[in-house]
């Protein structure tokens, strides 16, 4: 939709083909419904945020970055707001909200939408693209193309991937589509889908190598792990599980605490209630459904008084506040993923323009590049940044 909006803008005859009966359906699941549509942190500090890619967008986002893309919005009437971690959203927290604005530009640009229209093939002569090929077998004829067919995540939505393949038999070559931002599947099952975890920090290790999270969220599911912290780390986590190996992870329940601090802390609870069980005691620093599992962990009875727990048992116990253990086994499938990881490779692109190297006139914006990037607006900004360049390069 940005794509067309900038060539539509620059007085270009623009057709988007979509194969949907709407535009914008995997738009409006974006940020939980509310599209977390950029990060307002400066350029050096966004970039960095990208797995391996982040410098390949450094002309996109000079052309087009975050301020931009929030006067885009603000100036046709859509109020935003900054949350924390500086994520950008609607004021109305809704991703409908978005979607409304690029529709009226792309009327009020003449930009001609054909809903329910599949793409089947390129057309190329010459080493120039010369239009498309629908999937009832009529010919769209174009002097530019520009592909923005999404990624292969949330299949449902329509972005099932199939742009890759078309490409590849145009000698495009295609990063292995994985999932990314994606849960974490568990060996152990515990019966606390759905619960949430608030102020913990992770840390992953595969013996080699570790990584410990920012303080923040974790969500468990019927079979592992998701919420913010796990989300952004499971690009990493995924690379140590492709090289087959071992992979935990660590949940520290208090990271304010010190060990001390936190021994201290279950001695005074003890002193002052000699009588109560451990499970009485642990309902202070844990949710009630993660106490269970917790002593079930530590094999403690679970009404055993505190005076009688021995020292090793409370050592145990602050052990485990600080370093619960989950062994990741792989992550959820692509279609639990929010994006793609993978795409057309980025040496066949010219950063300046989206343009491919190997095809004159043929573009790509959007998730069809091989970036990813944490949770907190960035993808979406990439989308927006990338759909931008490609509209206005096609136009020149």
């Amino acid at each position: 939709m940005m794509a067309a909006i900038r060539a539509a803008e620059l007085h270009q005859s623009v057709f988007l083909v979509e194969k949907n009966s709407t535009l914008g359906t995997k738009l409006l699941l974006s940020g939980k419904g509310r599209c977390n549509l950029t990060n307002d942190c400066d350029l050096e500090s966004f970039l960095v945020r990208f797995s391996k890619s982040g410098q390949f967008l450094r002309d996109a986002f000079k052309k087009f970055f975050n301020r931009e893309l929030m006067d885009f919005f603000e100036s046709r009437g859509l109020k935003l707001k900054t949350e924390r971690q500086q994520r950008v959203f609607p004021v109305t927290d809704k991703s409908s909200s978005i979607l409304e604005v690029l529709k009226k530009e792309l009327e009020k640009n003449k930009a001609k939408v054909f809903l329910k229209t599949e793409l089947k093939d390129l057309v190329v002569q010459d080493n120039s693209v010369k239009g498309i090929i629908l999937a009832d077998g009529k010919f769209m004829a174009a002097e530019r193309v520009i592909v923005a067919t999404g990624g292969a995540s949330y299949p449902s939505t329509g972005s099932d991937g199939s742009a890759f393949e078309i490409l590849k038999r145009w000698n495009h070559h295609i990063t292995p589509i994985e999932p990314g931002l994606v849960p974490l599947l568990t060996r152990q099952h515990y019966p606390l889908e759905g619960l949430s975890l608030k102020n913990i920090r992770l840390r992953f290790s595969c013996g080699m190598k570790e990584i410990i999270s920012d303080i923040g969220e974790l969500l468990f599911t019927y079979s592992g792990i998701s919420g913010p912290l796990v989300l952004t780390l499971s690009g990493a986590v995924s690379d140590w599980l492709k090289n087959n190996l071992p992979v935990f992870v660590e949940i520290d329940f208090k990271p304010a605490l010190s060990i001390e601090q936190l021994d201290a802390r279950l001695l005074r609870e003890f002193k002052e209630n000699p009588k109560k069980g451990i499970k009485n005691v642990l309902k202070s620093l844990l949710p009630l459904r993660m106490v269970d599992c917790f002593l079930q962990s530590s094999k403690i009875i679970p009404d055993k008084k505190v005076s009688h727990l021995t020292q090793a048992e409370r050592k145990l116990i602050i052990d485990l506040l600080k370093a619960f253990r989950l062994d990741i086994i792989k992550t959820a499938p692509l279609k639990e993923a929010i994006i793609t990881r993978g795409g057309v490779i980025l040496k066949e692109i010219n950063p300046r323009t989206m343009e491919s190297r190997l095809i004159r006139s043929l573009y790509f914006c959007g998730e069809m590049l091989d970036v990813d990037a944490d949770t907190g607006g960035f993808n979406m900004q990439a989308a927006f940044s990338t759909g931008y360049l490609a509209g206005e390069s096609a136009s020149l």
